[in-house]
């Protein structure tokens, strides 16, 4: 009879499982590498009995994935893309959900001389030089992801647009943020990544040490933007219409708020905070917050 019993638990778990609905969530390989979302999704997940499927890739890759019509919405954080994704009527409703920043890292020895600068153009400008004599060496993302569009923007400022065809300096990893610090540690390599992901990987990475931050370019908001339901009747629009409120509801960004590595907070969160959702490029905050706020999936 326990047998039967433990059995038939077994069973209506599984059956119980299957019946949950399924939202599929296209996101950075930053907040997944963070942590972040082991650290959200299982509350949200308990909470309203679904399950949350995520697809970790570049800001631009998730953006495709999503245009294809496999995701239900985005988590991103590149604001060209995100208003390309919108214009194009693929994707509804961006908000602002909360921001970190971007550092650049670099050898302990430093080559280029750019440790304690307050300016990011500046920094690169003087890696490229060191790059050119032979004696430093950048490695970028190179995957469309929010961290190489801005790096990209960096060296644009410049009047540059560094290839590893032409600069032997400049290596282009076509990878996520953990592979690249793990490729720049080995190589004593500069990089730009963001906060939460070098605050995640810091232990391994023994050769490498925060160089250049604080400037205002370095800021890094991150957005949700559902899936339009017209283009996509297929997909999940109310779960994901739920787990977009939740993530921007007083419970949600508290836990952002909350997520901390050896004591240090990783993500800000700007939703309901309209004068720093506007700063960092937001302009319709208020408008979007009360769309969402109205919905009942």
């Amino acid at each position: 009879m326990l047998m039967v019993a433990v059995v038939s638990m077994f069973a209506y778990e599984q059956y119980t499982r299957s019946q949950r609905s399924i939202i599929v969530l296209a996101t950075t390989t930053s907040t997944y590498d963070s942590g972040l979302l082991d650290y959200l999704m299982p509350m949200f997940q308990e909470k309203y009995n679904v399950e949350v499927h995520i697809i970790p890739a570049g800001t631009g890759q998730a953006i495709e994935i999503a245009k294809r019509g496999d995701a239900d919405l985005v988590l991103v954080h590149s604001r060209q893309l995100e208003l390309e994704f919108v214009n194009s009527t693929y994707g509804i409703h961006r908000v602002g959900v909360m921001y970190n920043d971007f550092m650049i890292i670099g050898p302990t020895s430093d080559p280029a001389g750019i440790n304690g600068l307050a300016n990011a153009t500046e920094a690169f400008s003087r890696i490229a030089e060191a790059g050119a004599k032979g004696n430093a060496i950048f490695i970028s993302r190179a995957d469309k992801s929010g961290t190489n569009m801005l790096e990209l923007s960096i060296w644009k400022r410049l009047g540059t647009t560094p290839s590893s065809k032409t600069q032997r300096w400049y290596l282009e990893a076509g990878a996520g943020m953990g592979t690249v610090l793990r490729m720049v540690n080995e190589k004593g390599a500069y990089t730009l990544t963001d906060r939460a992901t070098w605050l995640s990987f810091k232990n391994q990475l023994t050769c490498l040490k925060v160089l250049v931050e604080g400037d205002v370019i370095l800021l890094n908001p991150y957005a949700i933007i559902l899936v339009n339901p017209e283009k996509y009747p297929q997909r999940n629009f109310k779960g994901a219409l739920k787990l977009a409120k939740w993530v921007i509801s007083e419970e949600g960004q508290n836990l952002i708020a909350s997520f901390k590595k050896e004591g240090e907070m990783l993500f800000k969160p700007i939703a309901r905070d309209f004068n720093k959702a506007h700063e960092l490029g937001f302009p319709e905050q208020e408008k979007e917050i009360a769309w969402y706020d109205d919905q009942n999936p």
